[in-house]
């Protein structure tokens, strides 16, 4: 009897220990399959959550079909204590593992609302834009010019969330004292900044920044980007430039970014002007004349005067030889290396050629004939 019993324990065992493995085998499966997600969801994951909060999260939405798999998984593969802050773009399908990795490897969220502060030129502006999960397309909220505009009801709604993203980007071309202006207006940040920058020295990019991030640092921030651009520019300039240092170059770079918007262009630009150094001829170019007037404090809003283009400031070149004493800009990474490495050609002048681009030319006739067609356009237009 006691043989049988025992024989009876040992194949109940078994089976237990093959139904175990079963279940095991069943929910590593169900863990890696295909989730059952249709659409496309933006997972919020608060600060202090877990992950069983999350996984009824998940249930709730229709993302995992089983949130105890869902914890044993994470537990498993010892992330459980690894869960992120953030708004996560769950896509269609996604499995239990892929979910788990997407909410504990950190980063930038991939989903849900963010405010772009964006430099410009001629304008500063916030956007307000909110990924729509279902298009994985981002939805603008609202707009606005922090300098000189209320905000709207949708940017102060979305500035009270605690998981907006915020990102400024300083355009190419913006002056430093357009940047000190914008950033002192933008609510988001702390601090004050009294002094400028000098010119040129604050690297055009986009910055993620978390809501009272203080200005001075961020300014900071962008001054060491800039340095360690002007140095890696420096070291890979070409031999026998008509520059004699870094500044130089800076300078240089800041006029090709101002003259031309087309990237393909830089390069002709910055030969043209290096040509005109070489040849003991004077630059002329418009943009530093404006400078001369602005001082870089905003847009001119209107053409220069001929009195303009006669008075003796540092910064006109029609009437000082060579380089300005300064940049008039903040220069790209694209524009400091068209000034170190400029296309070779023997073209001396340019003028607008009605499509946004340049017409080069090599001599005074040539150009001649393509300052009367860009004329020639411009009357068509006037009279359209």
């Amino acid at each position: 009897m006691w043989r049988s019993l025992a024989s009876n324990m040992l194949t109940f065992l078994i089976v237990g220990l093959f139904l175990a493995v079963g279940v095991v085998m069943w929910g590593k499966s169900q863990y890696s399959v295909e989730g059952p997600l249709s659409d496309a969801i933006c997972l919020r994951v608060e600060r202090g959550s877990n992950m069983g909060k999350v996984s009824r999260d998940l249930e709730a939405k229709g993302a995992v079909s089983n949130g105890t798999i869902f914890r044993l998984g994470a537990d498993y593969a010892e992330k459980a204590d690894q869960l992120k802050a953030g708004s996560f773009l769950v896509k269609p399908g996604a499995s239990m593992e892929q979910i788990v990795d997407q909410i504990t490897r950190g980063g930038a969220s991939t989903c849900g609302t963010e405010i772009v502060y964006r430099v410009g030129v001629t304008r500063t502006e916030a956007r307000v834009r909110e990924l729509d999960p279902a298009t994985d397309q981002f939805v603008e909220i609202a707009a606005f010019d922090p300098t000189s505009e209320d905000a709207p009801e949708g940017y102060t709604a979305k500035r009270a969330d605690a998981d907006t993203r915020y990102r400024i980007a300083l355009a190419e071309g913006v002056t430093s004292w357009q940047v000190v202006e914008a950033l002192n207006a933008i609510d988001v940040l702390s601090g004050e900044i009294t002094e400028r920058p000098d010119e040129g020295m604050l690297a055009p990019d986009s910055y993620e920044v978390v809501s009272g991030a203080d200005r001075t640092a961020l300014l900071a921030q962008m001054q060491e980007v800039q340095e360690l651009r002007i140095a890696a520019a420096w070291e890979s300039r070409q031999e026998g430039l008509p520059l004699a240092s870094p500044e130089e170059m800076l300078v240089l770079a800041s006029i090709i970014e101002k003259e031309t918007g087309v990237a393909e262009e830089r390069g002709q630009v910055a030969s043209v002007f290096v040509n005109r150094l070489n040849r003991g001829m004077k630059l002329q170019t418009d943009p530093t004349v404006i400078y001369g007037v602005t001082k870089g404090k905003g847009v001119l809003g209107r053409g220069l005067r001929q009195s303009e283009l006669r008075s003796s400031t540092p910064w006109n070149t029609y009437v000082i030889d060579g380089l300005p004493p300064s940049p008039i800009a903040n220069p790209g990474m694209a524009s400091l290396e068209a000034a170190v490495a400029p296309v070779e050609t023997d073209y001396v002048f340019f003028v607008a050629d009605g499509t946004g681009g340049h017409a080069f030319a090599e001599t005074l006739d040539e150009h001649n004939r393509n300052v009367a067609k860009w004329r020639e356009i411009e009357a068509q237009r006037q009279n359209n």
